[in-house]
């Protein structure tokens, strides 16, 4: 069972880069897309996907434009739960999630903290919030995944300049210090710990050249709970594959959801 997670930065707009050429490359039986930056009345038969096999649900913002996330399936689910059930974060359309077999699947696009103190406040109660939902399901003996956009870089190896974004949102103590205890929560960052040297990122700049000069950020992950680390066989980084100043991330496992 192969899930992939995407930052897209625009679904429509992906659209005309060759995303469907990458869904079928990437083969996922569960995309979850964030940042579609579009409403449910948005959807075309092109966005559907429905000739590949593929369901979508959606899970929008109210305001137009922004954030979003959404999930694509293509194997029988028993639920997806749109949102969090914190009404501050799901106005902002923020998190989705699969329900299958043992498993619970989130889809989620973290807060950006780079707009000032109150959103940074936003961003933390955000992590803190969605931490204790992670760790109930855990508890209650769910197989939990938790994949999207981070919006932090865990350590030094995961930005390609550490040194010059120490007091830069996406890298701060605060920040790196909830991903930290996020892991000390019984939940593992499998890529990395399936290679711990490997310098890699998922999202650079539009700016400066940034993606040609390699010049990025690792902040997309898939995090899964340690009674199903064992599951996986395979986490990988699809840094080739353009259409968004993100790259796509995979995990593979070896359970049938």
């Amino acid at each position: 069972m192969k899930i992939v997670s995407w930052n897209v930065n625009g679904l429509r707009a992906i659209m005309k880069k060759g995303f469907k050429e990458s869904v079928i490359e990437l083969d996922p039986d569960i995309l979850f897309i964030q940042e579609t930056k579009m409403q449910e009345n948005q959807i075309t038969e092109e966005i559907l996907l429905k000739d590949l096999g593929y369901s979508l649900a959606m899970h929008s913002a109210e305001r137009k434009g922004y954030s979003s996330v959404a999930v694509y399936t293509r194997v029988p689910v028993d639920e997806v739960i749109l949102g969090s059930g914190f009404p501050e974060y799901d106005v902002e359309g923020r998190v989705i999630r699969v329900e299958k077999g043992n498993y619970s699947i989130f889809g989620i696009y973290f807060p950006n903290g780079g707009q000032g103190e109150e959103r940074m406040d936003y961003k933390i109660r955000f992590y803190e919030d969605l931490l204790g939902e992670f760790i109930n399901l855990k508890e209650k003996g769910r197989k939990v995944i938790i994949t999207g956009d981070f919006n932090v870089a865990h350590k030094e190896i995961d930005l390609k300049n550490p040194d010059t974004n120490r007091e830069t949102s996406g890298f701060l103590p605060i920040e790196r210090d909830w991903f930290t205890k996020l892991l000390d929560s019984g939940f593992h960052d499998i890529y990395r710990e399936r290679n711990p040297e490997k310098v890699i990122y998922t999202w650079w700049n539009y700016r400066f050249k940034a993606r040609e000069r390699n010049a990025g950020w690792r902040i997309d992950y898939f995090i899964v709970s340690d009674n199903m680390v064992n599951d996986v066989l395979d986490a990988r980084i699809y840094n080739e594959i353009y259409g968004s100043d993100h790259c796509p991330l995979s995990i593979t496992i070896s359970e049938e959801l």
